[in-house]
């Protein structure tokens, strides 16, 4: 495997009997970057996480190859797996209340897990505890408070700290700010990386929040029904993306007045300079995607973007699955992304 690869993931499927919620996604995680994995609910992106991790649903039957060297985490033993929870993969949930003890201080739950992998004394351990927890923000005073005497944003705060106790070498963040008001988000999400750059963490995020992204990613993967539909860095997916469906979501966001200068310093979506954004239409709206994705029970044949895509034809977009192609640090599953106009966004502008 490529030293600069920390996880592989290869023909990942997630099924639920005979339905197919992650259907052949294959990438890499990169060793010290921010990788992104976004899409509409119900794309897989959840699932994927999971998997990352070792931890699918119990119902779950998952194949392929999620590999982390030395260990292969797809169809290993439970205890192997779980040897690497906390330690080499850690979780930061979008519900801080229900991960957190509600009969247990803050700071006795983080000294837990500290004794739990390194069979410290537990003065040492809460010492550590209060120390990751005032690293995120939270007084010493604060620590022996219990989950509900905190506020959502100090809750997950907590988690942060819990995830990264034992610098591991992957984190899965999936929806971490949910609920939380736009100043918080950006709070925690810039807590969040700089934490993880800081002990060496690698940070797979799981979102809906394409300005998020911007800001905060090296890389995205943008996911569609369960597949790949494009992958690559930020900047150049989000100046110019190569998938319909990707073009389709980054012309439903509201566009700023300037560039924007995040982690990637992005330019705006419709051209390479940003000069040409969407506008909303003689109703007011702003564009977007018609329809909506469709069931895992009731798949469309061919590409399952096609019955939602300006650019679909009838030749192979509805009959045939576009397998993912890799040009020049960017993977696109699209028959038709080299027809692509120089301003993809324009495909959309006449839906809304």
């Amino acid at each position: 495997m490529n030293p600069e690869v920390l996880v592989s993931v290869r023909d990942l499927h997630v099924s639920f009997g005979a339905v197919e919620a992650v259907r052949g996604l294959s990438f890499d995680v990169r060793r010290g970057q921010v990788l992104a994995v976004v899409g509409e609910s119900g794309a897989g992106k959840s699932l994927t996480a999971r998997a990352l991790l070792g931890m699918p649903p119990q119902q779950a039957t998952v194949t392929g190859s999620v590999r982390m060297e030395p260990y292969e985490l797809v169809g290993t033993p439970r205890s192997v797996r779980a040897a690497l929870w906390g330690r080499q993969l850690a979780l930061v949930p979008q519900d801080a209340l229900s991960a957190l003890s509600p009969v247990h201080r803050v700071a006795d739950q983080l000294a837990a897990a500290v004794r739990s992998v390194d069979g410290v004394s537990r003065k040492e351990a809460r010492a550590r505890a209060v120390a990751a927890l005032e690293e995120v923000g939270i007084p010493a005073d604060r620590t022996r408070a219990y989950p509900h005497e905190f506020s959502g944003g100090m809750r997950q705060r907590a988690v942060i700290a819990m995830a990264l106790l034992h610098s591991p070498a992957l984190v899965i963040a999936d929806e971490p700010t949910t609920a939380q008001d736009p100043e918080t988000q950006r709070q925690l999400l810039d807590l969040l990386t700089h934490r993880a750059e800081a002990t060496g963490t690698t940070l797979v995020l799981i979102t809906h929040d394409l300005p998020m992204v911007r800001e905060h990613a090296d890389r995205v993967l943008v996911m569609y029904a369960g597949r790949l539909a494009e992958e690559g860095p930020v900047a150049e997916v989000f100046t110019s993306p190569r998938a319909p469906y990707t073009a389709g979501l980054l012309t439903s966001l509201p566009q700023p007045q300037a560039p924007f200068e995040g982690r990637g310093a992005v330019p705006t979506c419709g051209s390479a300079a940003g000069r040409d954004q969407p506008q909303p239409t003689r109703r007011g709206r702003l564009p977007s995607i018609p329809g909506t994705p469709p069931s895992p029970t009731a798949l469309p044949p061919g590409c399952a973007f096609a019955p939602r895509c300006p650019l679909a034809d009838a030749t192979h977009c509805h009959t045939e699955h576009p397998e993912p192609q890799t040009h020049n640090n960017r993977t696109v599953a699209c028959h038709r992304w080299h027809e692509l106009p120089d301003h993809p966004a324009e495909l959309f502008l006449e839906s809304t």
